[in-house]
């Protein structure tokens, strides 16, 4: 008997849709070519006792009514899936030369600290924080499903919202005249984005910044948890997630899609898989290329032309018998640069790949809970994040293996020579264990095309009103990815929910 839904991929997005789909009483199948279900959300092994999360590092919108709640209260596993808030007093500490700032949740204290920094400039400092506030409330009455009520009632916030449809970050940042100090502290968690101020939109800006404002939280028993739960609600309602499975090419009739052909990545067979619908989590561009582009319509081969999101370098390391809440670490995440334009460290380090002046990010999973699973007693983690060039990586690793290695190490280097500078004078002392991951990584083991982080670049044009969504022209087949929704822990969950509440007509998000 056909499954009501085929779920091809595990990506966070399309876990929340099965488990919401099983959990109603549906018939689910999912189809994973990794080893572990995830996508981006996966948990891994290194050492036999050292676990590491792929990529996510911390979450908004997990708060009581928000999203992320809404849906795990659905599910029934808003008490065993729960989150720490990171200090509400400063959840990100921005670092550079001269300068430091840690950013709270509260808006009147951001802009009380920003103007104790920079006290000739307080008036414009306070009017873009304002600005940002507004923008919020506007993009929130703007984002699916439209409530026209709710945008009329509001219509100046949300007037407010669409004129900064085209503009990037900078664009915002200069209009405000802001001090240049103050925009890189502002935009400090560009890590995040994996794009500078001069290229990042505004609204990708503004939701997240915002969002980690009203509550910057960390699973209580870290990732791995929330995925497993995921499938735990999918297999105990008749639903499967099947591993090492990997599609490689989908069954269309009569611009209907009917299934998928799928090889077992252990035994090498292949295998056909049907249902009433198809759920797409696979990336939108490449799952549209192998059943052939000229099979979508026009307007969703527009929608399909987007590049792919910068992707990044990142290292995982354990030390031991180091407390790292002696020197500044705790329940936030530290942002550090040596160059005090974030536009030209963006450019040094992707397009020149010079990373001796780094800007990174630094976070500590094993500080954000009291759930010690991920390491022994003794150790902490602390993972590092910077921005990377898939190109260079890819040539560098098909011509010169020895070259490709000795770069990562080159990175991780200039990145822990400003640790030991600026944060742990004697880090490599305690450093027991350590691994690196380059865009060729994201590749290979979270199947991304070009290693892209987040699907979609992040930029104006990919961010408006043409972005790709569910639709996808063809019979019984919908695209759930962070291409067709956004990128990111809370945002997934949204997509995953919204295409349920689309599907299903049960008002899950209002």
């Amino acid at each position: 008997m056909k499954p009501d839904y085929l779920i091809v991929g595990s990506g966070l997005s399309a876990l929340v849709f099965g488990a919401l789909m099983a959990k109603s009483g549906k018939t689910v199948q999912v189809l994973e070519a990794h080893e572990y279900p995830g996508g981006f959300g996966h948990t891994f092994t290194m050492a036999k006792h050292y676990r590491f999360n792929a990529q996510l590092h911390y979450v908004w919108d997990c708060g009581e009514g928000h999203t992320v709640h809404r849906v795990l209260k659905k599910l029934g596993l808003e008490q065993g899936v729960t989150f720490e808030r990171y200090h509400p007093d400063g959840f990100d500490h921005m670092r550079m030369p001269g300068y430091s700032l840690d950013i709270p949740s509260n808006p009147t204290e951001l802009i009380r600290r920003l103007s104790t920094l920079f006290p000739q400039d307080g008036d414009r400092l306070r009017q873009f924080v304002e600005e940002v506030q507004k923008t919020r409330q506007g993009l929130k009455y703007l984002s699916p499903p439209v409530n026209p009520t709710q945008v009329l009632k509001h219509l100046g916030a949300v007037f407010s919202a669409i004129g900064y449809l085209h503009s990037t970050l900078q664009d915002v940042f200069d209009r405000f005249n802001l001090p240049q100090a103050a925009q890189t502290l502002l935009a400090l968690q560009w890590p995040d984005f994996l794009l500078p101020p001069n290229q990042l939109s505004f609204y990708a800006w503004v939701i997240l910044f915002t969002g980690y404002q009203e509550g910057a939280f960390y699973p209580t028993q870290h990732f791995e948890h929330v995925i497993q739960s995921l499938v735990k609600v999918i297999e105990e309602h008749h639903g499967k997630v099947l591993l090492n499975l990997e599609v490689t090419d989908f069954i269309v009739t009569d611009r209907e899609v009917c299934g998928v052909k799928a090889r077992d990545r252990i035994t090498h067979e292949t295998y056909e898989f049907t249902a009433e619908t198809i759920i797409c989590n696979l990336d939108p561009k490449k799952a549209a290329e192998m059943i052939g582009l000229e099979k979508f319509s026009r307007s969703v081969r527009q929608k399909l032309n987007y590049p792919y999101s910068p992707s990044n370098f990142m290292a995982y390391c354990v030390v031991q018998d180091l407390d790292l809440r002696n020197y500044g670490f705790g329940k936030w995440n530290t942002f550090h640069t040596g160059n005090p334009d974030l536009n030209q460290a963006f450019e040094q380090m992707y397009d020149h790949h010079d990373f001796s002046n780094p800007s990174f990010a630094i976070t500590t999973p094993t500080l954000l809970t009291n759930h010690q699973r991920d390491c022994p007693p003794d150790c902490q983690i602390v993972e590092f994040l910077t921005v990377a060039n898939y190109e260079y990586f890819k040539q560098l690793q098909a011509t010169d293996a020895k070259a490709y290695r000795q770069k990562k190490s080159e990175i991780l280097d200039s990145i822990l020579d400003v640790v030991e500078k600026h944060y742990v004078p004697d880090f490599r002392k305690h450093l027991v264990f350590k691994i690196t991951g380059s865009p060729t990584t994201n590749e290979r083991f979270c199947w991304c095309p070009q290693g892209n982080s987040y699907g979609s670049s992040l930029t104006p044009r990919n961010m408006g009103l043409g972005r790709l969504n569910h639709q996808t022209s063809l019979k019984h087949f919908y695209f759930c990815n962070a291409s067709s929704g956004y990128p990111g822990f809370a945002a997934t969950f949204w997509t995953g929910a919204l295409l349920y509440q689309r599907l299903s007509g049960d008002p899950l998000l209002g």
